[in-house]
């Protein structure tokens, strides 16, 4: 039983869905429970720092419970994107209730959708990826899987790295720059794999090109069957889940940066390249992400089986907690800058 405590990650998913059924002020069940129970939660409940044993590793890399887990997310993100879709174009709503809505499902394209995805895009089966980036594509976010694969985990805590907040930089800001150079990155390195590999710009290996291909075809999709107003919510909650994930991102380095060797290379990349929490709520509701030291220092490593390090800096307060006190830049760096190692601090 204790296997499914990640259970608890389909609250949220649980929380959207009751808010679109009922509708009126159960539309914003979702954000408060996310952004206020949540971490009132975090703040109750107990930190845990207990790693696993051998023992207890090779008992969970045996269970694919974990893994089914996981996979069971990709039915529940478009199920309640469709429905609600369905629900904004074709029920007459006031505009609080859609206000509401776009933030609900766009909660779940964050939690469910792209933290999955991002689970999923580190492993090594075809099937398991696809499904990473089948949760990508409500989200308009599909080249996440080539720049953090291939562009975030290789430059993470350096200025080279789009994802790395600097020190004093705000949320905010940090919402454009990194979009935007994620994206315009995810570009560069996709020409660098099929220069590699010796294929042309309109080779079938060119996964941008189908990405964008996917994304524009489902906007169309939605466009014809649901008219102006689904457009309008498909494309809208895919923005709040976006900023979501890079109000993750912003939390995750904040400031932290890695040393370049006599060489003028940078150092590897060490568990003190990485916000932790060991907070039990956030760590399950977002299955893990949180140990996100030991998932750098391995990224093929399973959510269940990830540890915590004691050099790894750690947050006050869990991800979903950060996540609110960064909205208000002044708070964050009162918290968090005298938490940064000085030797990082340019």
């Amino acid at each position: 039983m204790k296997d499914l405590k990640y259970l608890t990650a389909f609250s949220i998913p649980i929380a959207a869905f009751l808010g679109l059924y009922f509708k009126g002020n159960f539309v914003f069940l979702t954000p408060v429970y996310a952004f206020v129970i949540i971490p009132i939660l975090e703040l109750i409940c107990p930190v845990s720092t207990e790693n696993l044993s051998s023992d207890e590793v090779d008992d969970k890399l045996k269970r694919r419970v974990f893994d089914w887990l996981l996979y069971l997310n990709l039915p529940i993100v478009y199920g309640l994107v469709g429905f609600g879709i369905y629900q904004a174009s074709m029920t007459t709503i006031a505009n609080y209730e859609l206000v509401g809505m776009i933030l609900s499902v766009g909660i779940v394209l964050g939690v469910n959708g792209i933290n999955v995805a991002h689970e999923l895009g580190h492993r090594q089966t075809t099937n398991e990826r696809f499904i990473g980036k089948a949760l990508l594509l409500p989200s308009q976010y599909m080249h996440f899987y080539i720049e953090h694969n291939f562009g975030h985990h290789l430059h993470a805590a350096t200025p080279e790295d789009p994802a790395t907040a600097r020190y004093n930089q705000s949320v905010y800001s940090f919402w454009f720059t990194s979009i935007f150079r994620q994206y315009v990155k995810a570009w560069k390195i996709q020409q660098k794999l099929l220069k590699n590999s010796k294929k042309g710009f309109f080779s079938v290996k060119n996964d941008m090109f189908w990405f964008i291909l996917l994304q524009i075809s489902y906007l169309l999709t939605v466009l014809l069957v649901f008219g102006t107003m689904g457009l309008l919510f498909a494309i809208s909650s895919a923005l709040v889940g976006i900023l979501l994930l890079e109000s993750v991102n912003y939390i995750e380095h904040y400031g932290l940066l890695r040393l370049k060797t006599k060489s003028g290379r940078y150092e590897r990349v060490k568990e003190m390249h990485s916000w932790n929490s060991n907070h039990v709520i956030g760590r399950i509701v977002l299955y893990e992400l949180t140990r996100h030291s030991d998932h750098h220092f391995k990224s093929s490593k399973k959510y269940q089986i990830l540890d915590c390090h004691d050099e790894s800096p750690q947050m006050p307060y869990g991800y979903p907690t950060s996540m609110v006190l960064a909205m208000i830049p002044p708070l964050w760096f009162k918290i968090m800058n005298k938490r940064v190692p000085r030797t990082m601090v340019i």
